[in-house]
């Protein structure tokens, strides 16, 4: 890690839904939560709590030298939909509870009651 840069992940309590356009994407009482230097806080969802029929995948990847390479899909029927969804098929070491949970991007998360 780059001095001064951190990554925590710990296992969310929160029943936490993703809604886009009224839609539920997703419902999980089980998240991870990632927090990281300079960063918001993500939820990171099992995607067995993710509705994976409205997601389509994306030609799109993106590295970080303390995640690894990104793996995107967009929410279908959505025009500002494009990209909103990302995992880490292969994180580094560091931060492997993370393999294969899906985060939202500029969406609606809400913690349910």
């Amino acid at each position: 890690m780059t001095a001064g840069h951190k990554i925590t992940i710990e296992q969310g309590t929160d029943h936490v839904r993703v809604v886009r356009d009224g839609q539920v994407v997703a419902d999980s009482s089980r998240p991870l939560l990632l927090r990281e230097t300079g960063c918001p806080v993500r939820y990171y969802l099992p995607p067995e709590d993710v509705r994976t029929d409205l997601l389509a995948p994306s030609d799109t990847t993106t590295y970080c030298p303390f995640k690894g390479t990104a793996s995107y899909w967009s929410l279908a029927g959505a025009e500002d939909g494009k990209d909103t969804v990302w995992a880490y098929p292969e994180p580094k070491d560091t931060v492997a509870q993370i393999k294969d949970h899906l985060c939202f991007y500029e969406v609606e998360v809400e913690a349910a009651e």
